[in-house]
């Protein structure tokens, strides 16, 4: 299933998600335009478990310390489907969670849950030499929140059958939930990425990051009618 929209409105406008969304997307092209040098790039932001918990000699000249990588990574992607799914979630789910935090602790939040996901990814195999990149760990937070919050709201989703389109409104809890089905089975089976390709456990760990951490960040008013 792939969500297209909420039926959900907000009272603020999500600057903060919006320029989050910018913000990758600058982040992406800047990353492509640089050619040859672009892999050197990418490896001195993304998240390496080995150089995050010290397994190993530093390789290279890293931009940033180590331990700044799970928050720097989160701002890197593969390719533009990468990009472009993580930022249609993003602005799916992220401009309500915005509206019940406010925008300062929503960049908190954020960050956050993004930098736990990270971590998850990492402590799994600490001496992995595999980098790590996309937002979709700090996005894994903000459905977590989202799924407490909002379990009932109706989301329209795309289901591809065969070559035919079909789009459907279903609760927010069906379509989250499936999704963290999906993760956890994946992290089970794919050992967390840690092979190559999705970093299944940074998902897990980052919307088991948001569940718990979402009361904590609400406006005073959003707390007393979230009870």
């Amino acid at each position: 299933m792939i969500p297209l929209r909420d039926d959900n409105p907000t009272t603020l406008t999500p600057f903060v998600t919006i320029g989050l969304i910018v913000l990758n997307c600058l982040v992406f092209f800047y990353q492509v335009s640089l050619g040859p040098q672009e892999e050197e790039f990418v490896l001195s932001l993304a998240a390496i478990p080995a150089d995050v918990f010290h397994q190993r000699p530093m390789v290279g000249n890293p931009l940033v310390p180590p331990w700044l990588t799970v928050f720097t990574s989160m701002f890197l992607h593969a390719n533009i489907l990468h990009l472009g799914g993580n930022m249609l979630y993003l602005w799916i789910f992220g401009n309500n969670i915005e509206d019940v935090m406010g925008h300062g602790r929503f960049v908190l939040f954020f960050l956050l849950v993004g930098g736990m996901a990270a971590f998850t990814h990492a402590a799994v195999a600490p001496s992995s030499t595999l980098p790590m990149i996309g937002a979709s760990g700090a996005i894994s937070g903000i459905l977590g929140a989202y799924v407490l919050l909002f379990p009932y709201v109706r989301v329209q989703v795309l289901i591809p059958i065969v070559i035919f389109p079909y789009i459907v409104h279903v609760s927010a809890i069906v379509v989250l939930g499936l999704w963290i089905v999906v993760q956890i089975l994946n992290a089970i089976f794919n050992l967390g990425g840690m092979e190559g390709g999705v970093a299944w456990f940074a998902h897990v760990g980052g919307f088991i990051a948001g569940l718990v951490l979402i009361k904590l960040f609400l406006r005073p008013h959003a707390a007393r009618s979230a009870r």
